[in-house]
């Protein structure tokens, strides 16, 4: 199983990001797949769930109506659009294809500042 995150980096407040998740070892299709999240000093967050056909999604109470969550199963790949970012967002972010992130691969620290 891999999975590597990209599209983090440093924006300002109200700002966004794009992040992917490409996977590859494992039948990509078939599985829920979650965003998580780590900030400095605290412990995994999961951010986010969506179904195999990506027609169902779930948010946590601190990202919803911000953070969108797609899939495209033709490309073996996970987004997260995260839209009106703030400094709390800060951590670095992870794909998973299960809810605790133990598959979890390589990070994408994303930074909220001015």
């Amino acid at each position: 199983v891999q999975l590597q995150a990209s599209g983090g980096g440093l924006v300002q407040p109200g700002g966004s990001l794009r992040l992917s998740c490409a996977a590859s070892g494992f039948a990509f299709s078939r599985q829920w797949m979650y965003w998580l999240r780590q900030a400095p000093g605290k412990g995994l967050e999961r951010v986010s769930s969506i179904n195999t056909r990506g027609d169902f999604t779930v948010y946590a109470d601190s990202v919803k109506d911000r953070f969108t969550i797609s899939r495209d199963n033709a490309k073996n790949t996970l987004y997260l659009q995260m839209n009106s970012l703030k400094s709390e967002d800060t951590a670095v972010y992870y794909c998973a294809k299960d809810q605790g992130g133990l598959t979890r691969g390589q990070g994408t620290q994303v930074t909220v500042s001015s």
